[in-house]
């Protein structure tokens, strides 16, 4: 197993670029064309809608407004937030609210697994809010939704997106028992934009996160993703490449930050296509598994057929 070096000179959380620094009063750049998504308006969207409102469930698709809902939800694909829809954090990237969350739904994790089964889902994404709160950051109520689902649909596929659980002992430790397919954590962005970006975070911890679930179980597949736009250079990016590959971390996501309001995060930059193409190159070349770069990647887009990707390259492998 490798081990992780602090690569970054001095504070990860301590800006190195002041002038990336979010400014209110910065206009709102204007999208490019290819950019652009539909508006979810489809048979298919509505029924989906259907089935997590009558199960009473939030879906990181709408909390976080993602621009991929349309199509997904027109596949009947969907991703699932527990713990609630109010998150402990404040991250300058984020649509999902801030404040203190109500308590846990015992009963969630049945409705998820009946959400999951009604929609007839190979590959199921589970994410969360944080929960700074919990003692254990939610970890077992992670456990307790993949037991829920495995009970429920044997055969459909199960991916973890958790929070970093930082500063919680045991968490990772819990949710990789559960045998989840795939453990997925988010960098989000490179360590320099910490402060401004994702300020309750610590880079490094997150990486240690991702190397300890591997460490518990070699055989579980991590991923991990970042979003560029964000006003981090190119070098940065390859590093952070770099240190999840020390991690050995399998699967890497990049897609284009999109600002959800005005009080938000800017976006600096809006990276076109060839672009996300060339750093998907580089990101073989360093020895990631699989690759997904594109504007309009994110974690959970195309989720299954990633993961049938993953399986692949692995027993092609052998």
């Amino acid at each position: 197993m490798a081990v992780i070096v602090d690569t970054v000179a001095g504070n990860p959380g301590r800006p190195r670029h002041p002038e990336k620094a979010h400014r209110p009063d910065q206009p709102i750049l204007r999208k490019p064309d290819w950019i652009r998504v539909k508006a979810p308006i489809s048979l298919g969207y509505v029924a989906t809608r259907d089935i997590v409102r009558a199960n009473g469930l939030h879906t990181v698709c709408e909390e976080a407004g993602c621009p991929n809902i349309g199509e997904c939800w027109e596949r009947r694909h969907a991703t699932f937030m527990i713990m609630g829809d109010t998150c402990t954090r404040a991250c300058a990237f984020c649509n999902v609210k801030t404040g203190m969350p109500a308590a846990l739904d015992p009963d969630e994790p049945k409705h998820v697994a009946n959400a999951t089964a009604k929609l007839g889902l190979a590959h199921v994404v589970i994410t969360s809010v944080d929960r700074d709160d919990l003692d254990d950051g939610g970890a077992a109520h992670f456990a307790a939704v993949i037991r829920a689902i495995r009970a429920r649909c044997r055969q459909t596929t199960i991916e973890v997106l958790t929070p970093d659980f930082l500063r919680k002992a045991g968490a990772v430790e819990t949710v990789v028992a559960a045998k989840p397919d795939v453990f997925n954590h988010n960098l989000e962005t490179v360590p320099s934009n910490y402060l401004a970006v994702r300020p309750g975070a610590r880079y490094f911890a997150s990486l240690l996160l991702l190397q300890r679930a591997k460490e518990l179980d070699p055989q579980i597949f991590t991923k991990s993703g970042i979003m560029v736009g964000l006003g981090e250079e190119r070098n940065e990016v390859l590093q952070v490449m770099d240190d999840l590959r020390a991690a050995e971390v399998d699967f890497l996501t990049i897609g284009q930050y999109l600002q959800p309001s005005r009080k938000h995060h800017p976006v600096m930059r809006f990276v076109p296509p060839d672009e996300f193409n060339a750093l998907a190159t580089i990101a073989y070349a360093k020895g990631f598994s699989t690759v997904s770069a594109s504007p309009l990647t994110r974690s959970s887009h195309h989720a299954g057929e990633d993961f049938a990707r993953l399986k692949a390259g692995r027993a092609a492998a052998r």
